[in-house]
């Protein structure tokens, strides 16, 4: 069994070694750069899509609103990497990590607006009359690279089982058990009956759900960070220049702390950025295929909102906390450092992570489960849906009881793998993007 593991291990840092990361925020760069920094000049514009209900909305193609769909995809993505990630980030490549995080968000949102450009342009309609969309369909139908875009299902229903599952329930059922003492089975089957609740419902069920569960818990994570960074006000100068200083130059070892290059803190805050944003991996479009919209730029715009909720706000409030706190160099990590950080701000922190981490990874789940039954009903057929949320829903449970190094790994290496063959689809049809938002914004005018 070691012996797997370790080669797990090996596999997990190829796929996740410096030609993804490059290749992740390279083409981030080049779709900033011929996009004219969308990201910044249209972001006011996004955002009021996003948030504002307009009745044309209802009379447009698609399954859910424009907001139900970047909930949705939120859910999928504001989870543990928001909470753990961070910290791991922080407390291996040391403060200049979020630098290199914020980065990665901003080039990230770019990629985000293309890949839902993508989605919304070459989605179908199946014979239930449910869109369906996503990297494999704009690889297959766009590219014409039919195997290509089964290879990326694949992947995707592989990763649906890990970091959309098992390690999310995992993840919850640990932090209830040790802040809570509540035992692991019962976190379980409260998960599996509240997921069944939802999911069985399809896309239409996950919109209403998220549309209020997402909202709340990023709302109350923020508020209970907000507080604590009013109560060390005084340091927020402080870890602002520690975050540039160290994004540049490396960090010295002290306290708990082991020291880090800056070749690590650019590796760590880049890896743990795209986890948590999961800009260029290709899940989101997945949603984003499902909003009613007749233009696709309307809708990508409204997914690249998302990634600069998830980085450029979720992820800094803990990053903040980190380092204004001083926990970050402890020698803590995890979960366990988001949750000491916390608790060094007010009585109580630990409990409110605790709650985040619960909602966050249950937010997960409702999204991959989306995620995965869409691959594979492209894989299989719309046959293959509703036993494939009965299996999701029971492995749930698995999760949340059993031991998950291995599944950990095999998370990471199939995620990292969905990002392939989404970053050809890509670049391969970038022009398709360039010229749809060029049509958007001329009718605008």
């Amino acid at each position: 069994m070691e012996k797997f593991e370790a080669i797990l291990n090996l596999i997990g840092g190829y796929v996740w070694g410096l030609p993804l990361l490059i290749l992740l925020v390279g083409t981030g760069v080049w779709l900033t750069i011929n996009l004219r920094f969308l990201q910044f000049t249209k972001l006011f514009h996004a955002l009021w899509l996003a948030l504002v209900k307009r009745k044309e909305d209802d009379d447009e193609p698609g399954d859910i609103t424009h907001f139900q769909a970047l909930m949705t995809a939120m859910s999928a993505t504001v989870g543990t990497g928001n909470i753990a990630g961070v910290a791991t980030a922080i407390a291996v490549g040391g403060p200049g990590a979020m630098f290199w995080m914020w980065v990665t968000g901003l080039v990230g949102m770019a990629t985000k607006y293309s890949e839902a450009v993508l989605a919304v342009k070459y989605r179908v309609t199946d014979e239930e009359g449910s869109m369906n969309g996503g990297p494999m369909y704009y690889i297959s139908n766009g590219l014409g690279w039919k195997k290509l875009g089964a290879l990326f299902a694949v992947f995707a229903v592989f990763a649906s089982f890990g970091i959309g599952n098992m390690v999310q329930s995992n993840s919850v059922a640990d932090a209830l058990h040790s802040t809570f003492n509540v035992p692991t089975y019962a976190t379980g089957l409260v998960l599996m009956v509240a997921t069944a609740l939802v999911v069985l419902g399809g896309i239409k069920a996950i919109g209403r759900v998220t549309s209020v569960l997402v909202p709340f818990m990023i709302v109350f994570y923020v508020i209970g960070s907000l507080a604590i960074l009013v109560t060390y006000a005084s340091s927020i100068p402080h870890a602002l220049a520690l975050i540039f200083e160290k994004a540049f130059t490396p960090a010295a070892a002290g306290g708990g702390f082991a020291g880090a290059s800056v070749m690590l803190a650019v590796r760590m805050g880049v890896a743990r950025g795209v986890f948590s944003n999961e800009s260029g991996l290709g899940s989101a479009p997945i949603a984003a295929a499902a909003a009613q919209t007749k233009h696709p730029v309307s809708q990508a715009l409204v997914s690249m909102t998302q990634t600069f909720i998830d980085t450029l706000v979720v992820c800094t409030m803990t990053g903040l906390v980190l380092i204004c706190t001083g926990a970050w160099d402890t020698g803590k990590n995890g979960a366990e450092l988001t949750s000491y950080a916390f608790s060094l701000g007010f009585n109580g922190g630990a409990v409110m992570v605790a709650v985040s981490l619960a909602l966050f990874a249950y937010s997960t789940i409702l999204g991959w489960c989306y995620y995965g039954e869409k691959s594979m009903e492209y894989l299989f057929g719309i046959k293959s849906v509703r036993p494939y949320r009965y299996v999701f829903i029971l492995f749930i449970g698995v999760g949340a009881m059993a031991k998950l190094d291995v599944v950990w790994t095999l998370s990471d290496i199939f995620n990292g793998l969905m990002a392939f063959p989404n970053l050809v689809g890509l670049l391969g049809l970038s022009s398709v993007v360039f010229a749809e938002t060029k049509d958007y914004f001329s009718k605008m005018k």
